[in-house]
């Protein structure tokens, strides 16, 4: 079975019928449920605050409804005009609006205390559209996410990977964009329960205090914190993977001149010897 966003553009898979039929759909609402509480889980705030949360494709308000449980204030925004019309006519609390994620966002620096997202990241790195680039409309979003979120705010990203590739453009984006942060991998050994967030710090430290990369959960719970995911950090790092004794030999002056040698041998042209690689030939008989 082909994924989604390999389907057709997510105003047209979630389109229609298929926004009632998705949110209808019990076991859909229960999981979603699940990665959203998981999701707020992960943002880290302060027991009992009221927190202005940012929801990324909110689809029919779903996960809206997980943040308003907890106590928080949200406003969502999601590109299907058919999921919107299906949270305004199940009265989501949360103020929403249309809009494309690829495309940014205008809010005010500093505006939310936190951002969550289920099942949205990995849309980005399609391109519906010839005008649509991947890299370009992730730079676009995270660098607007990252000035609408106050300083040491988190963004929590449920999605699910295409491949390894996948993780690293978007993980790249959002450092050049200046977050840090990493991936937590729930269950890394359940095929059925295995989930992917990413955990993005817009600023490193709060009140003084360096943030650590969430653990994740699974089944070993004697596990090192952080043990199933992978951090990453804004400053530059040194990831030449080169590794001693690995690397191939280069290409030497022998080499070249053998090379030459072998061409002139079949007829074709090459390029004289320089003073640099010129050695004495020998008189061929």
């Amino acid at each position: 079975m082909s994924r989604p966003e390999h389907q057709a553009p997510p105003e047209i898979v979630y389109g229609g019928d298929e926004a009632a039929k998705y949110t209808g759909n019990s076991r859909i609402a229960a999981i979603q449920a699940e990665m959203a509480g998981r999701a707020v889980e992960l943002l880290h705030l302060p027991e009992g605050y009221p927190g202005f949360i940012l929801d990324v494709g909110c689809g029919s308000g779903l996960s809206g409804e997980v943040l308003e449980e907890e106590g928080h204030v949200w406003v969502g925004f999601d590109i299907a005009p058919a999921m919107l019309e299906v949270a305004l006519e199940q009265e989501a609390s949360g103020d929403l609006f249309l809009q494309d994620a690829g495309q940014g966002m205008a809010f005010r620096p500093g505006t939310f205390d936190g951002c969550i997202s289920i099942s949205v990241l990995q849309w980005l790195c399609n391109a519906d559209k010839t005008s649509h680039h991947p890299k370009a409309r992730l730079m676009r979003f995270f660098s607007t996410l990252y000035s609408s979120l106050r300083r040491g705010a988190r963004a929590i990203f449920q999605f699910y990977p295409e491949n390894d590739d996948q993780v690293q453009l978007i993980m790249g984006c959002a450092v050049r964009c200046g977050f840090e942060g990493g991936l937590v991998v729930d269950y890394p050994n359940s095929k059925k329960a295995k989930k992917f967030y990413l955990c993005l710090f817009a600023g490193q430290e709060v009140n003084g205090v360096k943030q650590q990369l969430p653990a994740a959960l699974g089944e070993d719970e004697e596990g090192e914190p952080g043990e199933n995911g992978v951090q990453y950090t804004s400053k530059k790092r040194n990831d030449s993977r080169i590794r001693s004794g690995k690397r191939k030999p280069g290409k030497d002056k022998n080499w070249v001149l053998k090379k030459k040698e072998q061409l002139r041998s079949k007829g074709d042209k090459t390029a004289n010897d320089s003073k640099f690689t010129a050695r004495k030939r020998r008189p061929k008989f």
